[in-house]
């Protein structure tokens, strides 16, 4: 009997030891100042954070696919992403901003403003087709195309999905950076001329070299040359690229796009001028007038000069070049790299 007495009060001394120590846990962990976790809870929060930084975000042009769970009547197919960034929904009032979200963002944001109808809505979104991360690759290229982005990706990569430059490329690659809304408050896409137009040498980029790898952007047209050009733009009758087969000065630059229009600065004719890679960029500034007098020396132009005749409306450099390297960028065929 009291061996039998002396067991259940071990059993009991053990079992309230567990309990207090159940006890003394939970204190220490509510103990905790306000809006701290342990750290073995954190890491988690950590790492699933950096991968919702890393996912894609849904732009302008995007085509969605929007599934409501028993809902088939609000479910929706291709829904295209504004330019502003929003769509639209059944029973929603007003419009749902889309651009910079996630899938998984956009579904939890469609599921909210459902709660008003609905217990519990089950929302999925997928994206059929990207179209805010474009880049067009033209010119001396194997596969010439639009090229949809799901991830950010650096030239050479691009080119390796385009199979490469073509036996007729020449030495430089170019990128043609337009202006792109910005809807997400993230820094500015360059839309000056200083950032609007890249030189990059072939072989540099071919290698793997930093400085001539840049990551592409969307909106980018890429273009490789066959052979060296200049750039005639601005208010002439046919702006375009000359080949640099043999020297050409400016003025005969200019004459080979079809002259310059009227009403346009014949004194003030400017040439842009960058080296290969990330020199700094040069303007010159040139008077026909006094070339065609004689008073002046008539420039010659190097390889990736962009010669612009301008006028008082004060055209953007960018939007004139846009037209000469791209004219038909949207008759490309469009594939997407994963």
């Amino acid at each position: 009997m009291r061996n039998d007495v002396t067991s259940v009060s071990v059993i009991n001394r053990a079992i309230a030891i567990a309990v207090w120590s159940v006890i003394a846990l939970t204190s220490a962990v509510t103990a905790q100042p306000a809006g701290t976790k342990p750290e073995a809870m954190q890491q988690p929060t950590s790492n699933a954070s950096t991968q919702e930084d890393e996912r894609y975000r849904i732009g302008p042009g995007d085509l969605l696919d929007i599934r409501i769970f028993n809902r088939p009547l609000l479910s929706r197919d291709a829904v295209r992403v504004e330019g502003n960034g929003m769509i639209r929904m059944p029973l929603i009032e007003g419009e749902i901003q889309a651009a910079c979200k996630t899938e998984g963002g956009l579904a939890r944001e469609i599921a909210t403003r459902y709660l008003k109808y609905y217990r519990n809505p089950q929302v999925d979104v997928f994206i059929k087709e990207y179209h805010a991360r474009e880049v067009a690759l033209i010119g001396a290229v194997t596969d010439q195309g639009r090229y949809q982005l799901s991830r950010r990706m650096r030239l050479l990569e691009l080119l390796t999905y385009a199979k490469g430059p073509s036996d007729k490329a020449g030495e430089t690659i170019n990128i043609v950076r337009g202006s792109r809304p910005n809807l997400c408050g993230t820094a500015p896409q360059p839309t000056d001329d200083a950032g609007g137009f890249v030189s990059l040498r072939l072989n540099d980029t071919l290698r793997g070299e930093e400085r001539a790898n840049p990551y592409v952007q969307p909106g980018d047209i890429v273009t490789i040359p066959e052979a060296a050009q200049v750039y005639v733009v601005g208010n002439v009758y046919s702006p375009k690229s000359l080949p640099l087969k043999e020297p050409i000065t400016v003025s005969r630059a200019i004459a080979m796009a079809g002259g310059p229009l009227r009403d346009s600065k014949m004194d003030h004719v400017r040439i842009v001028r960058q080296e290969h890679g990330s020199a700094p960029r040069s303007e010159i500034y040139v008077n026909l007038n006094a070339i065609a007098r004689k008073q002046a020396d008539d420039v010659m132009l190097q390889p990736n000069d962009i010669v612009e005749v301008q006028e008082s409306t004060g055209k953007s450099i960018i939007r004139s070049l846009l037209g000469v390297v791209a004219p038909s960028v949207a008759q490309l065929p469009v594939r997407v790299i994963p």
